[in-house]
C-alpha cells in the first residue's frame, strides 16, 4: 500500500514539474519571434508522427533530418533569448518583469522631470485598483518609458489624469484618484500631489509624482510623501517601496540580483 502511495506521489510530482517547466518556456518566449518558429517545429513534429504511423519511409527520413537541423538552428538563431531565459531562471519567475517595469517608470519620470512635465503614476500592490482603472481609459500595454512619457505630454487627452500599472503592464490612463483629506499636508502641494497621497492612504499602491512647477520627483506610499528622490536612486527607491526589503537578505534576493545583472548585460 505504501509503495502504491509513493508511486502516485511520484507521478503527481513529475506532472507538476513538467507543467511548471513548459509554463516557464511559454512565459519566456511569449511575445518574441521564437513563438512562430516553435509553432513550425511543432507542426513538423506532428507530421513526422503521422508519417511514422503510415510507414511513409521517404518522407519520414526527410523529416527526421529537418527536425535535427531545426533544433540546432533554433538554438543558434535564438541564442540571445536563451541567455536571457537562463538568467531569469535564477529568479524562479518572480519579480523580474515588475522590476523591469519600475525601471522604465523611473526612466520616464526622469525625462519628464527635466522638461518639467507633470506626471502621476500608481503601481498596484495587494489592494486592487480596479475602481480607479474604470474611471480612466483602458490601455493594457507593456510598460515602456516612451509610452509613459507620451501619455503625460501637454495637450494630449490623457495627460491630466493618473496612470495605473498592474504588474508589468499599463492598465489605464487618465484615471481619477481621491484627494487626501489630511489637514497636515502643506498647502503648497497641488492637486497632483494630493491625489497621489490620497490614493496611497486608501490603498497600498506606490504612487510616483512629478511636479509640473519644479520638476521634483516624489513617491507616495502609506499616506506619506517622500520628496526629491535622487536621480540615480529613483529606480531603486521605487523597487524598495514596491517590495520592502527585509532586515536580513535571503539567498533568493542574492540570486535575483545576479540574474538581473546577467539579464541587463545581455539585453
Amino acid at each position: 500500500m505504501m509503495n502504491m502511495d509513493l508511486s502516485i506521489l511520484k507521478y503527481v510530482l513529475e506532472i507538476i514539474i513538467l507543467w511548471f517547466f513548459y509554463y516557464m518556456i511559454l512565459v519566456f518566449i511569449q511575445g518574441t519571434r521564437a513563438v512562430q518558429v516553435l509553432k513550425g517545429i511543432v507542426i513538423i513534429a506532428i507530421v513526422f508522427v503521422i508519417t511514422q504511423e503510415l510507414n511513409l519511409e521517404a518522407i519520414n527520413f526527410i523529416l527526421t533530418k529537418i527536425l535535427t537541423i531545426s533544433v540546432i538552428a533554433f538554438m543558434i538563431i535564438f541564442q540571445p533569448e536563451l541567455r536571457r531565459a537562463l538568467a531569469r531562471i535564477g529568479q524562479f519567475g518572480f519579480f523580474y518583469r515588475e522590476q523591469q517595469a519600475l525601471e522604465e517608470v523611473a526612466k520616464s519620470a526622469l525625462m519628464l522631470s527635466k522638461r518639467k512635465i507633470g506626471a502621476l503614476i500608481a503601481v498596484e500592490k495587494e489592494i486592487g485598483l480596479k475602481p480607479y482603472i474604470e474611471s480612466g481609459i483602458t490601455i493594457d500595454s507593456s510598460v515602456t518609458s516612451e509610452l509613459l512619457t507620451t501619455i503625460f505630454m501637454p495637450n494630449t487627452p490623457l495627460h491630466d489624469g493618473g496612470v495605473v500599472m498592474q504588474g508589468s503592464r499599463v492598465s489605464a490612463a487618465g484615471c481619477l484618484f481621491p484627494l487626501t483629506q489630511n489637514p497636515h499636508i502643506p498647502k503648497s502641494l497641488g492637486t497632483r500631489h494630493r491625489a497621489g497621497i490620497g490614493l496611497s492612504e486608501e490603498t497600498d499602491a506606490v504612487v510616483l509624482i512629478v511636479s509640473e512647477e519644479t520638476g521634483d520627483i516624489s513617491i507616495a506610499s502609506g499616506g506619506r510623501l517622500s520628496k526629491n528622490a535622487e536621480d540615480k536612486d529613483l529606480a531603486k527607491a521605487l523597487i524598495n517601496f514596491y517590495r520592502p526589503r527585509k532586515s536580513k537578505k535571503s539567498f533568493f534576493d542574492f540570486l535575483n540580483k545576479i540574474a538581473h545583472r546577467m539579464g541587463s548585460s545581455h539585453s
